[in-house]
């Protein structure tokens, strides 16, 4: 009898693990079945929504800048002698701290002085003065390379803007032979840079004609984003024009060589006709084709805001 009851001890304890798993019972008395819909409907969504994250990861908001300074306003006298071409600004520091630079006559050692446009500087005694920066806006035509010089003696851009200005600018961005629209020039080093960053540079909007026509879901693809060259391109927008599947509105940041040709190109469209209608808060308002003119203060204000 005790054999049995040791017996019956021991039976008992083994039936005890089943109860271990008390959660069980627990999930149900919560009355949420645990049916094949409840489980699916939560994992689900969450497989979604980490998708959508690593995509939006691609589309992060470029980070914020400072605004551009206004080139031709009272600036530090080390740049003002580094504009001129004297030195670097380092080297123009040294420069003003051996006592060799005067404004209107009077010698200036103090880091940090600013000067305007009307003052006299000279260093060693030879008066020397820095660049006005200039801002031109062309509405390129077709058949001309947007650079400043072209070894083959092809046509440039610069024949174009003959005269516009005494100061040698040059051409922001790329824009091809083929390419039509709107082209900044200027030499104004610093905000050349800051338009033709991929992350924080200027907005660029294209009307492109194709000879085949475009199909949606290539237009998703754009969007969505894939590799052409082993470097990931993307569209920031793209959109038919006056519902015209041979009209393509594509908005995009990167300036990579043709990159707008050879975006449909990878989808097997040929591009007869591209055309910059939009650069930056910049449009071809008048500005016909094959004309130039100076950028306005208001257009600069902004342009030094936005980029």
């Amino acid at each position: 009898m005790k054999n049995q009851r040791g017996s019956g001890r021991r039976g008992g304890a083994r039936r005890t693990k089943p109860e271990s798993k008390s959660f069980v019972p627990k999930q149900r008395s919560s009355g949420k079945k645990l049916s094949q819909k409840g489980p699916a409907a939560k994992v689900t969504p969450k497989k979604v929504k980490r998708h959508k994250q690593s995509y939006d990861s691609k589309r992060k908001a470029p980070p914020k800048l400072k605004p551009l300074s206004d080139s031709n306003a009272p600036m530090r006298l080390n740049r003002f002698v580094a504009q001129a071409g004297i030195c670097s600004r380092r080297e123009a520091d040294v420069l003003i701290g051996a006592g060799v630079v005067s404004v209107n006559g009077e010698v200036v050692t103090k880091m940090g002085y600013r000067v305007g446009s009307t003052d006299k500087v000279q260093v060693d005694g030879d008066t020397i003065k820095a660049e006005t920066k200039r801002y031109i806006l062309l509405n390129k035509p077709k058949n001309f390379l947007a650079t400043a010089d072209d070894p083959g003696g092809r046509r440039t851009v610069m024949q174009l803007i003959k005269g516009a200005c005494k100061e040698r600018v040059y051409p922001v961005g790329r824009i091809d032979k083929d390419t039509t629209g709107l082209l900044l020039l200027t030499n104004d080093g610093e905000m050349a840079k800051r338009l033709s960053n991929p992350k924080t540079g200027a907005r660029n909007l294209y009307h492109a004609t194709t000879y085949e026509k475009v199909k949606k879901e290539h237009l998703l693809a754009m969007l969505e984003g894939f590799v052409l060259d082993e470097k990931f391109v993307r569209v920031e927008k793209a959109s038919f024009v006056k519902d015209d599947s041979r009209q393509i509105g594509v908005e995009i940041h990167s300036g990579r060589n043709r990159i707008v040709r050879r975006i449909f190109e990878h989808f097997g469209y040929r591009v007869t006709k591209l055309d910059r209608v939009i650069f930056g808060c910049l449009n071809k308002k008048d500005t016909p084709r094959g004309t130039w003119r100076h950028l306005t203060e208001q257009e600069l204000s902004i342009l030094r805001m936005t980029t």
